[in-house]
């Protein structure tokens, strides 16, 4: 058993809801065993969940844009490197740095909170490198937000 959910009375509606954080790459399978009031349970058909690997680096447009006064940036990396995740202003200037450290391979989402900065428009550049690479770097890609307050 991963998580106890409990019931709330009777219904003839089953709208179960489970988040299961934190996990890797690859195929899991889930099923419920439901409990009633007397004791008695049975267990729901299983349902197989698949998560995928990661193959490429990529940078989502954050959620929502334009925002007030936070934002979700969400990014994948096929595998560990260094990474770095900031925020500039339209001149250049750096206001904010997201990551600044070594990431195994995966899916990430981070919040930028510009609560402290005016309104106007930003970019976010991702870089990631590759410590196998001569180079050390893979990947670099700049998007744009807006804040409106």
């Amino acid at each position: 058993m991963i998580s106890f959910v409990p019931g709330h009375g009777t219904t003839t509606e089953a709208k179960h809801s489970f988040t299961d954080n934190n996990i890797k790459p690859g195929k899991y399978q889930y099923k419920l065993k439901q409990i009633d009031y007397d004791g008695t349970f049975e267990y729901s058909q299983i349902v197989e969940v698949e998560i995928p690997f990661v193959n490429e680096f990529s940078l989502s447009p954050n959620y929502p844009n334009p925002f007030n006064p936070s934002t979700l940036i969400s990014y994948r990396l096929p595998v560990i490197g260094f990474v770095t995740l900031k925020v500039y202003d339209v001149l250049g200037r750096e206001v904010a740095t997201l990551v600044n450290e070594e990431k195994p391979a995966g899916e990430y989402e981070i919040e930028f909170d510009g609560s402290n900065l005016p309104s106007g428009v930003y970019l976010y550049r991702l870089t990631a490198g590759d410590p196998s690479t001569s180079s050390g770097q893979k990947f670099s890609e700049t998007k744009k937000l807006v804040l409106l307050k």
